[in-house]
């Protein structure tokens, strides 16, 4: 077994599939930039308090030093709160960390080569908002998909063209794994996301730039369970 495989282990949390839906209703993705005056961290503990059960650390820019310092932060966190813990695109930090898994897009390395190195439950998200693409992701060992953008974002500025609720759509119908729609959500916009298929939703600036984040969090996850 490789040193990266048993780095996996130690802090993941394993959870069955319908626990794995539920803690995915909701994806808090991290932005310094958004969060600002305030420390990622403390948005953090704010969305996880209002019931949030799914971080992403994307902080764009960071070294890797500063990552490392943010991630295990947030490992501590979602560990108290019994929350899942993704990092974005660098899978050695969420290794290095204990995180429970990566999300990975199609510039980063292949799904294949990852779960070669990773334990089991280690979970693995990939953006794909094509849905042979989904389908080729489900096939090599994605957990989940994240499609998107479904409206237009600022917060993503390589997110690719606005594909609205046909092209989320297509991409539900072409997996049998959840989909998580990204770009532009609002608590409004969550009726017509969720009927077209979509497991969850995950949001960077509805929460990160909130003034009270926990409410944020709170009321999103009202919307998302109401609905």
């Amino acid at each position: 077994m490789s040193t990266l495989n048993l780095l996996a282990k130690p802090n993941s949390t394993i959870l069955p599939k319908r626990d794995l839906t539920s803690a995915l209703r909701l994806i808090v993705i991290t932005d310094h930039r958004l969060a600002r005056p305030r420390k990622i961290v403390e948005v953090v503990e704010a969305a996880l308090l209002g019931g949030a059960k799914a971080i992403q650390l994307r902080n764009k820019g960071d070294t890797a030093n500063k990552l490392l310092e943010t991630g295990k932060h947030l490992r501590d966190l979602t560990q108290a709160h019994g929350a899942l813990l993704f990092v974005n695109d660098r899978v050695d930090i969420a290794l290095a960390i204990g995180a429970d898994g990566v999300h990975l897009g199609p510039k980063d390395p292949p799904i294949q080569a990852v779960r070669k190195l990773v334990a089991d439950e280690f979970l693995i998200g990939f953006s794909a908002d094509d849905p042979e693409l989904a389908h080729s992701a489900v096939a090599e060992g994605a957990n989940y998909i994240g499609c998107g953008a479904i409206y237009p974002t600022s917060t993503k500025p390589d997110a690719g063209d606005v594909i609205g609720m046909p092209g989320l759509r297509s991409v539900i119908d072409a997996v049998d794994i959840p989909v998580i729609a990204i770009g532009g959500i609002t608590n409004r916009r969550i009726p017509e996301i969720l009927a077209v298929g979509a497991t969850g939703v995950a949001v960077a600036s509805a929460i990160m730039s909130a003034s009270d984040p926990m409410q944020a969090t709170y009321s999103m996850l009202t919307a998302l369970e109401n609905t």
